[in-house]
């Protein structure tokens, strides 16, 4: 917490005590920050400040609740090595949470269907984690999520270490097969890494989103990084409540885990793939090999 201290203390800011918390983000160091006065923030710094990082946070986080309606923490102080946001809290158990949850992306993707005009990106590049997200404008989503989402990480040094010849051929065949595998959809406004554990609770215990990555996207890109990631059982009244409002095309269960590559790759740039993210990625990828024989077959993997 020394350097969340340090930030707080230069700022100025009468601080009694700072607690640490988890949920900072990528190399963040996050706490619960006391004031003289007994208010309550959550504040985040990072060791190396990122030119544009907080801002672009702060930014993401006012659009997807200006645009999309979405609960997010109110933004106090966005400075580049200081992020002050309203304290948000763990979620509550139960399935009444995941369906308010699955209803608010629902209204989140339908309200913002007409926002880009049919175009895919954003107008300023952002930030996933720490890295940069690349956003340039594309009418078309296939080749937007192709060079932006999936081949922007094949230059990064771990993953270029992670990855074979193979592995980045068998990702180049998946990008080209991509008009055939996921069906067209209209650009939303994505929140770009809904991990599970960006899912926290308002004070009224409702879902509220956190570490946005904002940009105009498919819809069904949000659905795939909750959907992988590990979540209770009672998360899936979430799907079931958007798929009644915003219902995907068919087959989209079987489209999550493909969808889900851009996260894997971005965890592998990271340096967090202590779990095997290389290796999930090669069993996605393992039918666009070579004599991979029939179709690929893109059923889900239950508990992924």
């Amino acid at each position: 917490m020394d350097p969340l201290r340090r930030r707080l203390r230069a700022a100025g800011l009468p601080v009694a005590a700072v607690t640490a918390t988890t949920g900072g983000g990528a190399a963040a160091r996050a706490g619960i920050v006391t004031f003289d006065d007994g208010s309550a923030l959550f504040a985040k710094t990072v060791e190396t400040p990122v030119p544009g990082l907080f801002e672009a946070e702060a930014e993401g986080l006012r659009a997807l609740r200006d645009q999309g309606g979405v609960t997010v923490p109110d933004v106090y102080t966005v400075a580049p090595d200081l992020l002050l946001l309203s304290r948000l809290f763990p979620r509550p158990i139960g399935p009444v949470f995941w369906e308010r949850l699955g209803r608010m992306l629902a209204a989140l993707h339908l309200s913002t269907r007409a926002a880009s005009g049919g175009r895919f990106g954003w107008h300023r590049d952002g930030f996933l984690g720490r890295m940069r997200q690349e956003n340039a404008w594309n009418t078309d989503g296939h080749r937007f999520f192709a060079e932006r989402r999936l081949l922007r990480w094949l230059p990064e040094p771990l993953v270029a270490e992670a990855l074979s010849p193979a592995d980045r051929a068998a990702l180049e065949r998946f990008c080209a097969k991509l008009p055939d595998l996921i069906p067209a959809q209209p650009p939303v406004l994505t929140h770009g890494d809904l991990r599970t554990e960006n899912v926290l609770a308002a004070p009224d215990g409702g879902p509220a989103l956190i570490d946005p990555a904002v940009s105009y996207g498919w819809p069904e890109t949000d659905l795939s990084v909750l959907w992988c990631s590990p979540r209770p059982p009672e998360s899936q009244r979430c799907f079931a409540a958007y798929a009644e409002l915003a219902p995907p095309a068919p087959g989209w269960r079987d489209r999550m885990r493909p969808l889900y590559l851009h996260e894997l790759l971005s965890t592998i740039a990271h340096g967090d793939d202590t779990w095997g993210a290389a290796t999930l990625v090669r069993e996605i990828l393992a039918p666009f090999r070579p004599h991979a024989g029939a179709g690929p077959d893109l059923t889900p993997q239950r508990g992924q």
